[in-house]
């Protein structure tokens, strides 16, 4: 009997690995990221740095419908000029009381899908909304006063085209992308747009 049993521990020892990865991990994806956002407006860009979340709802092996949203909370922008006679340049950093915040939606096509290292392409539609807080008070309120703005007269169209890597062990994983957050206002602006930040797929 003792034999029998150290025979099936053994054995399902030895076929855990595979039931691991038999598993599927792919049906619905939850994730938080840290935002940087690079704000071209001019011969001065501001850097955002912000927080953000995303849902992914796989539809097949190779396409996850996916939803995202981030806040903007931090913000510099830097602004040089010569020193006149000097021949120097001075730099100088300022804050700005304009905070953006992103709503995106679109596919997401996984290449090597179910595998620890997925590579994948977006292209999202959706808003950004602009709007002003104090420059020194960060907090759920000035979150949900730009939740409570979307639509007003600081609410464009934006689209998001990207792409990035997702590491899987598990279920647990980090994801890291970069694109084109683009909006429209008076004509089409670009900015750089970087995530990274951890996921978990069930």
């Amino acid at each position: 009997m003792k034999q029998f049993a150290l025979l099936a521990g053994l054995a399902l020892v030895l076929a855990t690995p595979t039931w691991v990865n038999a598993q599927s991990y792919d049906h619905v994806e939850v994730g938080v990221y840290g935002s940087y956002l690079r704000f071209n407006q001019g011969s001065s860009p501001i850097n955002f740095v912000g927080l953000g979340g995303r849902l992914d709802v796989n539809t097949n092996r190779w396409v996850a419908l996916e939803a995202q949203m981030d806040y903007d909370f931090a913000r510099n922008y830097t602004s040089t000029s010569s020193n006149g006679s000097g021949g120097g340049i001075n730099t100088s950093f300022a804050n700005t009381r304009l905070r953006p915040l992103t709503g995106l939606f679109g596919p997401k096509f996984e290449i090597g899908a179910g595998h620890a290292v997925t590579a994948f392409v977006t292209g999202q539609v959706g808003f950004v909304d602009f709007s002003t807080s104090n420059p020194n008070n960060v907090s759920s309120t000035g979150v949900t006063n730009a939740i409570n703005g979307i639509g007003g007269g600081g609410t464009h169209f934006a689209a998001y085209p990207g792409g990035g890597l997702e590491f899987f062990l598990g279920p647990v994983g980090i994801r890291a992308d970069v694109g084109d957050e683009l909006y429209l206002a008076n004509g089409t602006h670009n900015n750089m747009r970087v995530t990274f930040g951890p996921s978990i797929r069930f």
